[in-house]
């Protein structure tokens, strides 16, 4: 489905175990449950992504991911704080193990993004956590339009939440939250 959907048919979707294309920060992404393998395995095979590689996580605010905050240093829970909603994608420890292998891929860490894009944010305030990989093929560009997502995906079934780029033109800086050491710029 394309076009203009309201955030209901995309929460009734998601919830369905649908794959949703919407814009971020920087870039278009492509979202679903990340507890629903299915889903996930799903983007992997339409980007032709290697389930190793892990994925992007986004959330509303720091409340949605207390689970892993919760075992950090005061140190890195004060880096986050100050640094939370914010362009950064931050490599977080899983000791709890209570991400799926599949959104992690062959790391320790899961990739986390609490977003400052008000659509993002809202999608998350009513969905919960959303794997966030950017909207292309492995390959390719990712998307800057929503015209480009059509054309990358155009006989995938997926949901388009129409909306705004929020400026940055490029996909989030991933940083090591213990190391803090920039593993993409």
């Amino acid at each position: 489905m394309k076009g203009s959907i309201d955030f209901t048919v995309a929460e009734a979707h998601l919830k369905k175990g649908g794959i949703i294309a919407y814009p971020t920060e920087g870039v278009w992404g492509l979202g679903c449950d990340p507890y629903n393998e299915v889903s996930v395995k799903t983007i992997l095979a339409i980007k032709d992504r290697e389930i190793d590689k892990g994925l992007v996580l986004v959330a509303a605010n720091l409340g949605q991911i207390k689970f892993l905050i919760k075992p950090l240093s005061q140190s890195a829970r004060d880096l986050l704080e100050a640094s939370c909603p914010g362009p950064d994608t931050w490599l977080i420890p899983d000791t709890d193990q209570a991400i799926p292998s599949w959104i992690k891929g062959n790391f320790d860490t899961v990739a986390i993004r609490v977003s400052k894009h008000p659509l993002v944010k809202s999608l998350c305030e009513r969905v919960g956590l959303l794997v966030s990989t950017s909207a292309n093929p492995s390959g390719r560009e990712p998307a800057l339009s929503q015209e480009q997502v059509e054309l990358y995906f155009e006989k995938e079934k997926l949901i388009i939440v129409p909306g705004e780029l929020g400026g940055q033109r490029k996909p989030s800086r991933i940083r090591d939250l213990l190391s803090q050491i920039v593993v993409r710029d």
